[in-house]
């Protein structure tokens, strides 16, 4: 059979490469045509090949025009090229990509999108890679969706709402705030802020807020020291490309709430967009006479990306709270040695009465909060990030504790000690996190996610206080006691409106220095999806240095904390998954950043006679198994986890009647000191068990539950210290731990009616808190259990603009949420009942 050879002119076609710059001038449809013509011609010579023997045809190819030089492309061309591409990429995604419904503009960007009450993953994804359903841990993660269904304005109340956290006071030694108990350990100062730590106590808002998440159980490995009981994270609202927003909510409330918030998102081009948001309100508070609330703020947040490989964020975050405070009711006990009493109000006094001064009472608690971070993404599997903060925090106020009532015959003449609480605190921290995440597949067929981090945190503080509160006293006879007035009547407060003076600080100041550096390298190895394997180390350089301004004394210490986690998740199926955890973490001396002692976490520079209280870190161990499952077509996660965490080398403060019995536990104490001596010792252990459930996401396409159940059992397990109450209970050993809710319980439910009307409301439970000298229930007080109901209404206008009412605590209980560590405590009283209308606009 006879041989073709296609002419060199078909063969030039043939070998056409549509990337070719020759060819940049020719249209797609001119490729299309020239290529059917190759076909038809292939075809053509094959046929006519099998049907005769003609000879070989050659034809000469028209000769090649010189080629133009080659010019590099400007780079308005590069930018064009490359946004085709991304363009290329999102449209062939779209195409792959499960279909979802489109959530709005605004939406929590680590929520299910179809079931904002579920939250797939949390912000640290280095740390936390896998979905929140192959977590080997208890996270409890409040969405935006939820925070707003909530009416939560504050972490406070956010917080207040959810199962398995208890509110803990203020007190002489540290500062009123934002005191949180979560698993029954004290983590005030395990609150951070984009994954960096916001050391001291503050009071923070939620207008900034795209979700609260909190870890439970230990995790030093994650977030360095303290996190006992676990830690929250606060995830802050970031600028988004995807598209523009502009959203208004303006609230007014019974309790003469007024409160106006905006946030706005401006896409300025494809890379740069910028958020901003503002803050107003004025408040009182509901159920309380003279206490207000009032707030502003604003924040700014920006993101780059200049290419496909870099990503730089930043954000400014402003907020400032001020008013007049609220420090509580007074305890009603016949005697010391009795279990009978509680809050005055559950005795016939006016839930409204408030025991402080309007001329002298105040508060101001601000932060200014500054992030830059930028990533790196150096290959498609290494990534490298650069965090940066810096933020200065304040807490200014001066309160009235009603406390020390002297009973009487009858009991409506009773009095009470009101004393005065203030502080002046300035805290600053500057932290730098660096972290490399690289992905990678091993022989065995895990698919590995390797994080690697170096951090440094510089916190300072300054604690002053105000001095001669009595001598302020304009009128009338100067208080007695440091500033205490005695003889306040409990059920009609005679002394509210007595004119001030304007208070003046001391001077000497407390001045508290930590300064930490930290390596840590964690992995996640996935085998195929079938076994999840977790484990983590951290070591910590942490030292701490205290003095009092004008004093000699100082104390310093430096420790070196090894800290680490193992985790093993097994995937029955591809929606749920089985686990055990184990995890440590450590509670160095000092590391309660707004403690001016060590009975209150910190240290107290000024002890006379070289006392010290210089101890080793406390140890805490937790072991967890748990089981967690997507249903519903995957938008409702169900969580369900027994635990226990014990903690070694616990503080206790006791006070001993003399020198020879104080010399046996170790205390030091002053050359010459008679009579009772105040002692701080370490050595002794607690435990507590439970249960932790959770749930969250949409039952059906229409009904939507966010809620837990925690339930505990906690027991001092090694004690030095007697009781604090001889006659009720003869040692501390065997006794449950203060302050904290061993039963909890929560539920957000809302219901679609249609496309306009939703209806939902809330239901909380607290069980019964006992009082005690730091953790060990041992005073014989408490505050009562409580339910708590509210509801709301959502109306949907048109798809601008929306109105909901909120009704909270509609049954106007009297409840309480912490009390004193005391024998005659004071007693924070919750709000009553309010209503609140939010006007609400989408654009």
């Amino acid at each position: 059979m006879g041989q073709v050879v296609a002419p060199k002119s078909l063969r030039s076609v043939a070998a056409f490469d549509p990337m070719d710059e020759r060819f940049a001038g020719v249209s797609g449809k001119k490729v299309s045509a020239v290529a059917s013509l190759i076909a038809v011609a292939s075809v053509s010579s094959g046929a006519q090949a099998q049907q005769s023997n003609l000879p070989p045809v050659t034809v000469d190819a028209p000769v090649e025009r010189p080629r133009p030089t080659a010019s590099k492309p400007t780079p308005d061309q590069v930018r064009a090229r490359n946004a085709l591409r991304r363009a290329a990429q999102r449209q062939q995604a779209a195409q792959t990509a499960p279909t979802m419904p489109s959530g709005p503009a605004d939406a929590d960007p680590y929520a299910d999108p179809a079931a904002p009450y579920k939250v797939d993953h949390v912000q640290a994804g280095g740390k936390f890679p896998e979905k929140l359903v192959d977590t080997p841990k208890s996270i409890t993660v409040l969405s935006k969706e939820v925070l707003e269904d909530k009416n939560a304005t504050t972490l406070k109340q956010a917080i207040l709402s959810t199962a398995g956290v208890t509110l803990g006071t203020g007190e002489g030694g540290n500062a009123f705030g934002d005191r949180f108990f979560i698993r029954g350990f004290d983590a005030r100062n395990d609150i951070f802020i984009d994954g960096v730590r916001d050391a001291g106590v503050s009071v923070r808002e939620n207008f900034f807020t795209e979700q609260v998440e909190i870890l439970r159980g230990p995790g030093s490995t994650f977030s360095g020291r303290g996190v006992a009981g676990g830690a929250i994270n606060i995830v802050t609202k970031q600028a988004t490309t995807a598209s523009n927003f502009y959203n208004m909510d303006t609230t007014f409330g019974t309790d003469q709430t007024k409160r106006v918030t905006l946030d706005v998102n401006q896409v300025i081009d494809p890379t740069l967009a910028i958020r901003a948001g503002g803050l107003f309100q004025d408040a009182n508070v509901a159920g309380r006479d003279y206490v207000t609330d009032n707030r502003n703020g604003a924040f700014v947040a920006t993101t780059w990306k200049p290419t496909d490989a870099v990503k730089v964020t930043g954000n400014y975050i402003h907020t400032e709270l001020t008013g007049r405070p609220d420090f509580g009711v007074p305890y009603y006990r016949p005697s010391t040695t009795s279990t009978a009493g509680g809050p005055f109000p559950d005795f016939g006094v006016n839930r409204n009465n408030w025991y402080g001064f309007v001329n002298r009472d105040f508060f101001r608690t601000g932060q200014d909060i500054g992030t830059i971070n930028a990533e790196v993404q150096i290959t498609p599997d290494l990534m490298v990030s650069n965090k940066i903060r810096a933020s200065r925090s304040t807490q200014n106020y001066i309160g009235t504790l009603p406390e020390a009532p002297k009973l009487v015959d009858p009991l409506s003449a009773s009095t009470l000690s009101a004393n005065p609480q203030s502080r002046f605190q300035v805290t600053d921290v500057f932290a730098n996190q660096t972290e490399a995440t690289y992905k990678f597949n091993d022989d065995v067929g895990f698919r590995h996610t390797l994080l690697g981090g170096v951090e440094y945190d510089r916190e300072r503080s300054s604690i002053d206080s105000y001095t001669g509160l009595s001598s302020e006293l304009t009128t009338g006879t100067p208080f007695s006691g440091g500033g205490s007035k005695t003889d306040v009547s409990v059920f009609a407060p005679q002394y509210t409106n007595l004119p001030f003076g304007i208070p003046s600080l001391t001077g000497s100041p407390t001045k508290i220095g930590i300064d930490t550096v930290s390596g840590y390298v964690m992995d996640s190895a996935n085998y195929r999806d079938l076994v999840i394997l977790n484990g983590g180390f951290r070591y910590d350089d942490y030292s701490i240095n205290t003095r009092k301004v004008g004093s000699p004394g100082q104390q310093s210490a430096e420790f070196l904390i090894p800290n680490f986690n193992l985790g093993l998740t097994l995937k029955p199926a591809p929606n749920g998954s089985v686990y055990v955890a184990y995890a440590t973490s450590a509670n160095p001396v000092g590391a309660e950043f707004d403690g001016t002692s060590t009975a209150y976490g910190g240290l107290n520079p000024n002890l006379p006679g070289g006392n010290t209280q210089i101890f080793g870190p406390e140890k805490n161990k937790a072991i967890e198994i748990g089981t967690k499952w997507e249903l519903f077509d995957r938008h409702l996660l169900l969580t369900a986890a027994l635990f226990q965490t014990t903690k070694e080398n616990a503080r206790e403060s006791q006070n001993v009647g003399s020198a020879a019995a104080a010399a046996p536990l170790g205390c030091v104490y002053p050359t010459g000191t008679t009579g009772n001596i105040s002692c701080i010792t370490a050595g002794a252990a607690y435990r507590i068990r439970g249960i932790d459930l959770g749930v969250g996401g949409k039952i059906t396409d229409k009904w939507s539950v966010f809620g837990g159940l925690v339930l505990m059992e906690s027991e001092v397990t090694q004690s030095l210290a007697p009781s604090a109450n001889k006659a009720l209970y003869p040692t501390n050993v065997g006794r449950p731990l203060a302050n904290i809710a061993h039963q909890s319980f929560s539920l957000l439910s809302k219901y679609q009616i249609n496309d306009t009307w939703e209806l939902g409301g809330q239901a909380v439970y607290r069980s019964k808190i006992y009082g005690g000298t730091l953790l060990a229930a041992n005073q014989g007080t408490s505050i009562p259990s409580y339910w708590r109901f509210d509801m709301f209404a959502e109306a949907k206008i048109n798809k601008n603009w929306q109105v909901k009412l909120f009704v909270n605590n509609i049954f106007d209980k009297r409840y309480y949420d912490a009390l004193y560590q005391s024998a005659a405590p004071f007693v924070l009283e919750a709000p009553g009942r309010a209503a609140y209308l939010v006007l609400s606009a989408r654009y």
